[in-house]
């Protein structure tokens, strides 16, 4: 997995990067694996846009992603690895002992003939998938599961892994890659290994049509705007905020406030994430 550089043939393409594709072996999705994938351009049923700067982008197929891996006991052998458009990680195509086809995110080390399995009694091997009570201290881990049976929700981005580092009682503490550390029930399922595709984060994109490809819209700045869109808009000629602190386009302090609204699952954060160590 390495990162291909463009020879600056253009403005556009003078600090552009790309994946090499190096590790896929497979172009075209597996049928029966995918299904169509309405865009919605950031709006809910009602029409109103809740999530900002969305719209437009390449045509995707979904795939659809074994994230429970409730195969239990069934080996599987790695057929292909396949670039999908919908995550920054690669994934695996699993053709199952029983004739039954599947993906998972494919980990660091996985190739193509490896045979994997979803059970207690598994190998710890990248690719395997058990129960946190069954693997040892220092495990690194990634598609965790936060309630047993709902399927993995946690560290499913290219190149993160969380590590096991503790049991006590009915929890396992786990270390996420942004730091923070959390109580997860030793019954939960992860599966061994380092999520794929790590140079993801040395993508530069190079220019802004690329990123309209991903279906991302252009931010503005509030200070550009008038009055009446934003609290920072207005003035002759470039201007400070003029108050206080930043604030978001409805009025909020914009830095230093918590937005965690999630109480319910706050008791299982031992640890909350804080700011990442340079040098």
């Amino acid at each position: 997995m390495a990162v291909k550089v463009y020879k600056p043939t253009s403005p556009g393409r003078r600090n552009m990067t790309g994946h090499s594709f190096d590790e896929v072996t497979k172009s075209k999705p597996q049928d029966g694996l995918t299904k169509t994938l309405r865009r919605k351009g950031g709006r809910n049923s009602a029409g109103r846009i809740t999530v900002r700067h969305r719209g437009g982008g390449h045509k995707r197929r979904y795939r659809s992603i074994d994230f429970k891996r409730d195969k239990i006991g069934i080996p599987a052998k790695v057929v292909a690895i396949e670039y999908d458009p919908n995550r920054t990680a690669r994934i695996a195509l699993l053709h199952y002992v029983d004739g039954e086809k599947r993906y998972i995110l494919a980990p660091i080390g996985l190739k193509v003939g490896d045979l994997i399995k979803s059970d207690k009694e598994a190998e710890i091997k990248p690719g395997n998938c058990m129960p946190i009570t069954r693997m040892p201290l220092g495990t690194l881990i990634h598609n965790i599961e936060l309630k047993p049976g709902r399927g993995g929700q946690i560290v499913r981005a290219a190149g993160t892994a969380a590590r096991l580092i503790a049991k006590e009682g009915e929890y396992a503490q786990i270390r996420m890659p942004s730091g923070e550390i959390r109580l997860v029930r030793l019954e939960c399922v992860a599966t061994v290994g380092e999520v794929g595709n790590p140079d993801h984060k040395n993508i530069k994109l190079g220019k802004a049509g690329r990123k309209r490809h991903l279906g991302i819209r252009p931010t503005v700045r509030g200070s550009a705007m008038s009055p009446r869109d934003h609290p920072h808009g207005g003035g002759e000629g470039r201007q400070g905020v003029g108050m206080p602190g930043p604030k978001t386009p409805w009025g909020k302090p914009a830095r230093g406030v918590r937005t965690r609204r999630n109480k319910t699952s706050s008791k299982y954060i031992i640890r909350r994430r804080g700011k990442k160590r340079r040098g």
